[in-house]
């Protein structure tokens, strides 16, 4: 005899199913075998290999200073780099670029392709609607029952109680009686109806409408990627180049450095920015070592710190792990004569740490402090300027957890 819930657990078999063949590849790139010719030395098993095809789909971005991100216009470069390893944010959406789904829902007036931000919204106008409701019914309840009172001078006892409701007090839903109630005229606004103590009935929405729409919907949206993500994607996969939009010509990896690192100090000499302890090189540094393990990185300031890890993706499960990125001077001679203000370079304030550990703990995530050494200048005045000089730095972790004397003396 099958459970109760075999319908329920099929069906999210079926969705995560649907999720996996969807979101299966963790990056834009991946390689499959190719097919071997057929030929007289295929049927001995020693000459059946044959070399991996590797797949790039060769995005293409546009970088954005003022923003200090790589803007990703096209849609099928949007779909291939959310879709393959979660790169990057819609400008328009909380996190999967859908405000063309939403936009053509609202203009078909349909609930297919139902969004995340569409449920949330749907929500909250409901929660709204439903309190609106509340105080309109209790506000109808009490003009009719001045009404009666003035007309018989009695007042029923249906209407005793919503008829002196304090103001401090939280209102509720009005429940109807058996006791009968006179009618009185009672006037009103004519944009108002006059609410009764009958439960609301909701109206039927109309039926969709499957007439074609007049004008197409242009897409606003663009996919945002941070510049840690573009340069990975670039550098390290190769499957992405950045166009400038002042020359309209793609920037080489080198130059795609250079510009990195002077957005961080903008208006000033590049000289400045140059240094190894330039921000965009610490957070790099933490960027690609987790993504070279496997983790989904997404930005994680609504919990307060700096990056959140995810095993498999923000639509399979939440993120397991919350990070805050510690840089560690190698030469102490560098802090000091450093332009930039990094966070958590210095000693913790402790109320600052169990507020951090604190929040973790309240949404189910383990906290992880993670060391960036910063190597010293004077190793690295000559690699600076192009890629390899990442490969100075290293990254150590400290994983907090939050002591509950109640519940883990065993």
């Amino acid at each position: 005899m099958p459970s109760k819930n075999a319908g329920g657990g099929a069906s999210t078999k079926r969705k995560r199913g649907n999720q996996n063949a969807t979101y299966g590849n963790a990056l834009p790139i991946f390689s499959f075998p190719e097919p071997a010719k057929a030929s007289w030395l295929s049927s001995f098993s020693y000459f059946k290999s044959s070399k991996p095809v590797i797949s790039n789909p060769k995005c293409v971005g546009i970088l954005d200073v003022a923003s200090r991100s790589v803007w990703v216009v096209n849609a099928r470069d949007m779909m291939i780099l959310w879709q393959r390893g979660f790169f990057g944010k819609g400008s328009l959406s909380r996190s999967e670029p859908s405000w063309l789904t939403r936009r053509l829902n609202e203009v078909k007036d349909s609930a297919k392709g139902c969004t995340a931000e569409d449920m949330t919204a749907k929500r909250r106008a409901e929660r709204k609607q439903f309190k609106t409701d509340r105080a309109d019914a209790i506000a109808a309840a009490r003009s009719e029952a001045e009404a009666v009172f003035e007309a018989t001078g009695a007042l029923p006892p249906a209407l005793s109680e919503l008829a002196f409701i304090p103001s401090h007090s939280r209102p509720t839903r009005p429940t109807p009686s058996d006791t009968p109630v006179p009618k009185v005229p009672v006037t009103a606004e004519p944009s108002k109806p006059i609410a009764s103590l009958q439960p609301f009935i909701k109206e039927i929405p109309e039926a969709p409408s499957d007439e074609p729409m007049s004008e197409p919907v242009e897409q606003m949206e663009h996919l945002q990627l941070t510049l840690q993500e573009a340069f990975f994607l670039s550098w390290a996969l190769g499957c992405l180049r950045v166009l400038n939009p002042e020359t309209e010509c793609y920037l080489t990896i080198q130059d795609l450095l250079q510009r990195s690192l002077d957005t961080s100090l903008p208006f000033t000499p590049p000289e400045l920015s140059r240094r190894p302890d330039n921000p965009f090189l610490v957070n790099y540094a933490i960027y690609h070592h987790y993504r070279s393990l496997g983790w989904v990185v997404k930005g994680g300031i609504k919990f307060c710190v700096d990056y959140l890890l995810y095993k498999k993706g923000p639509v399979f499960s939440h993120a397991e792990f919350a990070l805050v990125v510690c840089p560690v001077y190698e030469d102490p001679t560098d802090e000091e004569t450093s332009p930039f203000d990094l966070p958590n370079s210095k000693p913790m304030d402790w109320a600052w740490f169990s507020t951090i550990n604190r929040v973790s703990s309240q949404v189910k995530k383990t906290l992880i402090l993670a060391y960036v050494i910063i190597p010293s200048s004077k190793r690295l005045e000559v690699v600076l300027d192009t890629p390899e000089c990442l490969t100075q730095y290293s990254v150590h972790e400290v994983v907090v957890r939050r002591f509950i004397p109640a519940r883990m003396r065993d």
